[in-house]
């Protein structure tokens, strides 16, 4: 069966890179920064979703993010991998947003795309770790979901059949069309960037990314498939008072990068009495117990 595929993805900071610029006075995380990577899981996400359209003839596979025009870039390098297209949702009105509010813009968007599928991305970002946006995004389009995936077993009958990772083991469930996905890291890494699929798509951009002294601009309308699409909120049909800082509930104090260092250290023989001290005093200071 043909299957129309959304890949949510994130475009994050790199946060083994996190120095003393990392937030900006209005407490959000400071992008211009910070590397700009794709977020690992999504990544991973990405690669199930492949797996389908190369499973079910006549699939297509789009990228949906949101952030500053320069996120354009991870619908590029899912373009490169084998995806057919994307969105951007860049808008100030955008900026800022905590798992509510990025979960409504998505969820609105994938409401203009129509007839989606399956909405599958990774577990969780890694500037975030709250692994809140996919299941939120499930709630708001009144969607089943199935979390925690590790692999994407097979596609019949208008179902999905799913392995996913749990506490105490593995199990395998069934979930009906539509449906929401979210996948582990430790699903399959995804393929890398296919050589002709660079040289077609590493001119695409959005709107917003070009520049009119751009040498490259005439071939935007020689090859349309070259301009990435590119929403704001009113694109959406969003409500301003529910996107970006407006609608977020949860604000972020502070982000730091902290390095764990012994403050003395000793070495101890396997002798009984040194392994008997070292446990009364374990116990004495509190540290375990």
């Amino acid at each position: 069966m043909k299957l129309k595929i959304v890949v949510l993805a994130k475009q994050v900071p790199d946060t083994r890179n996190v120095g003393k610029d990392a937030m900006t006075a209005e407490g959000t995380v400071n992008r211009a920064a910070l590397p700009a990577i794709f977020n690992p899981e999504d990544l991973n996400a990405l690669e199930q979703a492949l797996r389908l359209k190369d499973q079910n003839p006549g699939s297509t596979v789009g990228i949906l993010t949101m952030g500053p025009p320069r996120a354009g870039e991870i619908i590029r390098e899912g373009l490169y991998r084998g995806a057919d297209t994307g969105w951007l949702l860049t808008d100030r009105l955008f900026a800022g947003a905590d798992t509510l509010a990025t979960s409504y813009a998505l969820a609105a968007a994938i409401k203009k795309i129509g007839d989606v599928d399956i909405v599958i991305g990774g577990r969780q970002a890694i500037d975030g770790d709250t692994a809140q946006v996919g299941p939120q995004v499930a709630q708001k389009l009144g969607l089943n979901q199935v979390t925690y995936t590790e692999d994407i077993l097979k596609c019949e009958e208008g179902k999905l059949t799913i392995r996913r990772h749990i506490d105490g083991g593995v199990e395998t469930v069934e979930a009906p069309l539509p449906c929401v996905i979210t996948v582990n890291g430790s699903a399959a890494p995804c393929r890398p960037c296919n050589a002709k699929l660079v040289m077609k798509y590493k001119r695409a951009t959005c709107p917003m990314e070009r520049s009119d002294e751009d040498t490259y601009n005439y071939l935007y309308e020689e090859r349309p498939y070259l301009t990435l699409n590119q929403w704001s909120v009113a694109d959406i049909d969003g409500d301003p008072e529910q996107c970006g800082l407006a609608g977020s509930p949860t604000k972020v104090k502070a982000v730091k990068n902290i390095v764990f260092q012994a403050k003395e250290s000793r070495t101890l023989t396997c002798s009984d009495t040194d392994v008997d001290g070292l446990m009364k005093e374990l116990l004495n200071e509190k540290i375990i117990g």
